[in-house]
Parts: C-alpha cells; sequence; structure tokens
C-alpha cells in the first residue's frame, strides 16, 4: 500500500469514527446522558463490575472514572460497593434506574447505529459486520463486557 492510500484509508476511518461518534452522541444526548456515562451504565448493565476492571477497559485512568462514577451516582444511576472477597475492592453496579437506562440506551445503540451503514447493499452491510466483528475480537475486547 502506498503512503497516498494509506493515509486516504486512515481519513476514511477517522470519518467513520465521527459518524459512529455523533450517532452514539445524539442516542445519549436523547436519554440525558453524556456518551462516556452512557459507556459506563452499558458496560455494567448485566452485572457488577470491578473499578480496575472498568478503568483498563473504557481506557480511563482510575481517577478520571472515580470522578465519572461520582456524577453517574450522583444522579442516582450507579452504586459503589465494597467486595465481600476482599474489602480493598470496590465494586460498581447499576441501581434500579441505571439498569433501566442502561437497557435503553444499549437498546438504541444496537438498533441505530447499524444505519451509518444503510447506504451499503445487502453484502456490504454483511461485509461491514463481518470486519467489525473480526476487529473486535482481535482487539481483544471481553464478550461479557459488551453483553
Amino acid at each position: 500500500m502506498d503512503e497516498g492510500a494509506g493515509v486516504e484509508y486512515g481519513d476514511k476511518l477517522f470519518w467513520l469514527s465521527v459518524l459512529i461518534q455523533r450517532r452514539y452522541a445524539r442516542i445519549c444526548a436523547e436519554h440525558d446522558l453524556t456518551p462516556t456515562q452512557a459507556t459506563l451504565l452499558c458496560a455494567i448493565r448485566n452485572e457488577p463490575r470491578r473499578m480496575t476492571y472498568l478503568a483498563a477497559s473504557l481506557g480511563m485512568t482510575k481517577n478520571a472514572l472515580s470522578q465519572l462514577v461520582d456524577r453517574t451516582e450522583r444522579r442516582g444511576l450507579v452504586s459503589r460497593v465494597g467486595s465481600e472477597e476482599d474489602r480493598r475492592v470496590i465494586v460498581l453496579g447499576v441501581t434500579a434506574a441505571g439498569k433501566v437506562l442502561a437497557e435503553a440506551v444499549f437498546s438504541e445503540t444496537v438498533t441505530r447505529l447499524p444505519e451509518v451503514a444503510g447506504s451499503l447493499d445487502a453484502d456490504g452491510q454483511r461485509d461491514l459486520e463481518r470486519l467489525a466483528t473480526a476487529i473486535v475480537e482481535a482487539a481483544d475486547v471481553p464478550a461479557s463486557g459488551l453483553s
């Protein structure tokens, strides 16, 4: 691949990222959440997670995550609980209100994000789904953190 093609490819990935982020931000705003708050809620909607796990999974520093949790906790959407096995470990879970909101955001996201590929024919959409799956799996994103 020559340098010009690489720049063009990188440019396309950049704009794809922008399209996805804009659509996600709109979904989050419709639920009165920032994208970061929504991502946190979706990450813990099915089961509580250790704060250290969340910081690593979400690519945040522990301090940034703690500030995010403080803001989200004040809204009554998450709660911190000490681990029964190790009192030094903090586990974060959703409250009942947080669960409802997380499920709504997640449902809207999985329904509306694929619309970015709406102009592709059926084969193109299947190709994008296959490639997106391969990229996420190769990145070793924990499946339980996504579902």
